[in-house]
């Protein structure tokens, strides 16, 4: 046995450990608004004063600066406990908070407390059976998602993702009105803002989860849109539907395909859905289909564990094909051309570096 091998490794562990717990600590700091509320004040703050601003009990607060601190996620001055003070670095909140939009990855710090909380027993189990977890298992999840939407599509769909499909030609067609739909909507997000800034569009969300489209109407309503429909199907089993035949322009499914439990059918439900001249947006993680070529990902064991958790899980329900998120680009080519696209363009962006655009013709 190498003793030195033993002693990296074991210095490698300390420090998963560690970071375990700061994701755990960070998640919790993301949901009390803790950060939001130091952001804003932008200035040091007694463990008291921090409390009481956030509306928190302060002994809870001192337990979490003490992660927060030794994490080097928060700065600690002051010699003593009872003189010390607590400051969040801006370049830190820029990270961490509601209002750093697309830079937001605070959000993400919630995902594997989660999917730990809601499912883990359940896909221990499952590691026996191979039957897959469906989606009314992770009834929060949905929210989560909501979230991620509100922080990316905000700040990054009108302005940067949309005005690159097709060379900008896009914007120009939906001014002036086409058929638009999107595919695993979720709570519907993209579609309330592409609704809101194309009045002369028309959207149709689908999804398959019911309580996600029933806060997606809810959500249109409120913003007074006429422009736009939700249905809760499952996309795949539209391919032959004729009423869908040629019925959009443009369709688009963000991280949703990897998902489907027969992503194939639901991709030959895009093609069967496309209008002569149509095009499709599949937005999907940026990774590689063989792990091998994935060990300098910046983000490799984050992914595969979210995918592991959820995202294979419910596209193996149901005797699908469990692709999981980090399917990667050469299953991604390979299932757009079985469904019968022909013109397939992969595309990064450089507002959003982990995904990939398969625009599709």
């Amino acid at each position: 046995m190498d003793q030195a091998k033993q002693d990296a490794f074991g210095s490698r562990l300390t420090d998963i450990l560690n970071h375990g717990a700061l994701n755990l600590a960070l998640a919790l700091g993301y949901q009390l608004k803790i950060f939001d509320v130091m952001a804003d004040m932008d200035k040091p703050l007694s463990c008291k004063d921090l409390a009481r601003a956030a509306g928190l009990h302060p002994r809870y607060v001192q337990e979490w600066l003490g992660i927060m601190c030794t994490g080097h996620i928060i700065e600690i001055h002051g010699d003593t406990s009872e003189a010390s003070t607590y400051f969040l670095p801006p370049e830190h909140a820029a990270l961490l908070i509601r209002k750093a939009g697309s830079g937001n990855m605070g959000v993400y710090t919630q995902e594997i407390p989660l999917l730990t909380q809601t499912v883990m027993a359940r896909v221990a189990a499952d590691f026996f059976k191979g039957e897959g977890i469906p989606y009314k298992a992770y009834p929060r999840f949905q929210e989560f998602m909501a979230q991620l939407s509100h922080a990316k599509h905000r700040q990054v769909l009108i302005p940067h993702f949309l005005p690159g499909v097709d060379e900008g030609r896009l914007m120009a067609r939906l001014e002036k009105g086409i058929r638009v739909c999107d595919i695993g909507c979720g709570q519907g997000i993209a579609l309330h803002l592409m609704a809101e800034t194309f009045p002369a569009s028309s959207f149709t969300g689908i999804d398959n989860d019911e309580p996600a489209i029933a806060e997606a109407r809810s959500g249109a309503a409120e913003r007074g849109l006429k422009n736009i429909t939700f249905l809760a199907k499952d996309a795949a089993s539209v391919q032959d539907d004729p009423d869908f035949f040629q019925a959009y322009d443009y369709i688009t499914a963000f991280d949703a395909i990897h998902d489907q439990s027969r992503p194939l059918d639901a991709l030959k439900a895009v093609r069967h859905m496309m209008a002569p001249g149509g095009m499709f947006s599949m937005i999907d993680i940026d990774a590689a289909s063989n792990p091998a070529e994935n060990l300098n990902h910046p983000m490799g064991p984050f992914l595969y564990t979210v995918s592991l958790m959820h995202c294979m899980p419910v596209g193996l329900f149901d005797k699908g094909r469990g692709l999981g998120m980090m399917w990667g680009r050469d299953q991604a080519v390979s299932l757009l051309t079985q469904a019968g696209f022909r013109h397939i363009q992969v595309l990064e962006m450089d507002h959003d570096p982990f995904n990939v655009h398969y625009q599709c013709r």
